[in-house]
């Protein structure tokens, strides 16, 4: 048996148990991983609510998609991992628990410099900031204006648009300014003259993590709609004519931004850290909003 935190009926933190589940274990082209550390996220709040469905409405669902930790069994059929490597990856659902098993395609190496509650915790902040400004066609010229450039989407679009050859303008609390300065943005705030106060700086790009008021503002500077991606009006998107994310995680484009991670060319903030059987009170603390980085589960 092994411990994973859990829920049965839909609701918020409050649903989250910590269970006794049978062990799991690798199958062909997988690999089990004892689990170091988790990260949590929008995603695992809409599993819980309901609004995105689970294999099994009413069984025992982890949630939880991005995890690290030390791979402790090979499937048949897999090459280039063995036991005891330290990895981190990503699934859909199943992170919070001790035994995760995962496809030799979901996982690659977690470098020396990677602590383990920045991989755990890595994955999805760093492939979906990715993917955006990939699908946005992000480069050199470019002023790209990021809105919640100091959530972990956020300030890893600043990041990686930087990286790019790309001018940006990060959109953050003015407590948190400094720490989109040092990610390499021209710091703004909201207020009601931000249209003409962002406007001289020619913006041709955006990443919209805050939706609302801040995706106006962006429709009034950018006459390029396809240039436009939100992250959380995904129901307006085809209506606005703006672009969203696509499913486009792979184990290439999350070896490639943890090497850049390895190398010093990016940074992942951890805002805290709760252990796995905290889960509830991690996921409270998110959802109080003022999210200035990301959380970690671990297995202390």
């Amino acid at each position: 048996m092994s411990k994973a935190m859990g829920f049965r009926e839909l609701g918020g933190p409050e649903v989250l148990r910590l269970e006794e589940v049978p062990e799991p274990h690798a199958g062909p082209g997988e690999v089990r991983i004892r689990m170091e550390a988790a990260g949590l996220q929008a995603f695992d709040v809409a599993v819980l609510a309901g609004l995105i469905p689970v294999p099994e409405p009413g069984a025992f669902t982890v949630p939880g998609n991005e995890f690290a930790g030390v791979i402790d069994e090979i499937g048949e059929g897999v090459e280039g991992f063995a036991a005891g490597d330290e990895v981190l990856g990503f699934g859909r659902l199943g992170a919070y628990q001790e035994l995760v098993v995962a496809g030799r395609d979901q996982v690659v190496p977690k470098p020396p410099e990677m602590p383990w509650e920045v991989a755990g915790a890595f994955t999805a902040a760093a492939q979906t900031a990715d993917i955006a400004v990939e699908v946005i066609n992000v480069g050199p010229g470019d002023t790209v204006l990021v809105h919640g450039a100091a959530g972990s989407v956020g300030a890893m679009a600043v990041q990686l648009s930087r990286l790019r050859g790309a001018k940006v303008l990060g959109v953050a609390r003015p407590a948190w300014h400094e720490q989109v300065r040092a990610l390499g943005a021209i710091p703004l705030a909201y207020s009601e003259d931000f249209v003409e106060r962002v406007a001289p700086h020619g913006v041709t790009a955006s990443i919209d993590g805050v939706g609302g008021a801040a995706l106006e503002y962006t429709l009034e500077l950018i006459k390029d709609r396809s240039r436009i991606l939100t992250l959380v009006e995904h129901d307006r998107a085809d209506e606005l004519g703006v672009r969203l994310t696509v499913n486009d995680r792979s184990a290439a484009r999350l070896g490639r931004l943890a090497g850049l991670y390895a190398k010093g060319e990016l940074t992942h903030r951890i805002m805290a850290t709760f252990p796995l059987a905290e889960a509830a009170e991690a996921m409270r603390t998110y959802q109080a909003g003022n999210i200035h980085g990301k959380i970690a589960l671990t297995m202390d």
